[in-house]
């Protein structure tokens, strides 16, 4: 299966008009180099805010109440684009209004099929908790894609073990990470959480990313990072992990994933920490003991 994650560069689009036909425009380009799964990054919807005037582009609690005049337009755009291209599209993540003044930043799922699915993102950021309006979700899923399972796990979510680790053993095979940073130690703590939970689980996760500045947003204002393809490292995978990533100007990082050969890993691992993961939950090292020196 070939997955294509993004190196979104974020603009500055005049209207919902403008978005869309960005859209279409990428996402063809991953249909084109054979995608079945194209992942978007997380915060992608907050780029609808610079349709607004100034007062609330360069507001961020005045630009999540905006946006969600887009919300149906935003599903309706890429559960046409899905079912057009014959592609599983990760759309990034739309700050949803859930009552009472409060968001949740979910990421959608739509199928080739015509179906749709979400995942809200679990665990908040120093930022996201600093707003007082974005709130944590409480459900975890997984989906199927052509009889491969997957889950999405948003940015921060990716550098938590517990609930990638129940994805897994839900079937999982695929993580998709939607992601924006915008330092450098940020885009860092994603990738070696990606790179973590590819090691633990054997599974594979894709990452996208948010590329370019965006001063007239308090929420994209810059961003760093690079769209990978992670792998975990044994036998029959590369030995840095690393499937695919872009560089430079480079939207799309399109890769192979082979889930017959990661499958395959397993019988002839060097490590096996998804199988030897319960060896932490013994009794004797759940806690540590202070001991003194003989």
């Amino acid at each position: 299966m070939k997955v294509a994650v993004a190196k979104y560069p974020v603009g500055q689009p005049g209207d919902f008009d403008a978005f869309a036909e960005k859209q279409t425009h990428l996402l063809q380009q991953a249909a084109d180099a054979g995608a079945r799964i194209a992942v978007l990054p997380e915060y992608l919807s907050l780029e609808l805010a610079a349709t607004f005037p100034v007062a609330i582009s360069a507001d961020l609690i005045a630009s999540l109440e905006a946006i969600q005049q887009y919300d149906e337009d935003f599903q309706h755009l890429y559960a046409t684009l899905a079912q057009r291209l014959g592609l599983h599209v990760i759309a990034g993540s739309f700050l949803t209004a859930v009552g009472n003044g409060r968001y949740r930043n979910r990421s959608h799922w739509f199928t080739p099929a015509g179906t749709h699915g979400w995942q809200d993102k679990l665990q908040l950021t120093g930022f996201e908790k600093n707003t007082q309006v974005i709130e944590g979700g409480d459900a975890l899923r997984v989906f199927e894609a052509d009889g491969i399972r997957a889950g999405i796990s948003i940015c921060y979510d990716s550098e938590f073990p517990l609930p990638v680790r129940a994805q897994q053993q839900a079937g999982a095979r695929l993580l998709a990470v939607p992601s924006c940073t915008d330092t450098e130690a940020g885009a860092t703590r994603v990738r070696v959480g990606c790179l973590a939970r590819a090691l633990e689980n054997r599974i594979f996760v894709a990452q996208s990313v948010t590329a370019g500045i965006a001063r007239w947003s308090p929420a994209l204002d810059e961003n760093t990072g690079e769209a990978t393809l992670f792998a975990p490292m044994d036998v029959g995978l590369p030995a840095d992990g690393v499937i695919a990533q872009t560089s430079g100007q480079q939207v799309w990082a399109v890769g192979e994933l082979d889930f017959a050969a990661l499958e395959a890993s397993r019988d002839r691992a060097q490590v096996a920490n998804d199988r030897d993961w319960m060896g932490q939950d013994m009794p004797a090292i759940r806690r540590a003991a202070l001991v003194p020196f003989d």
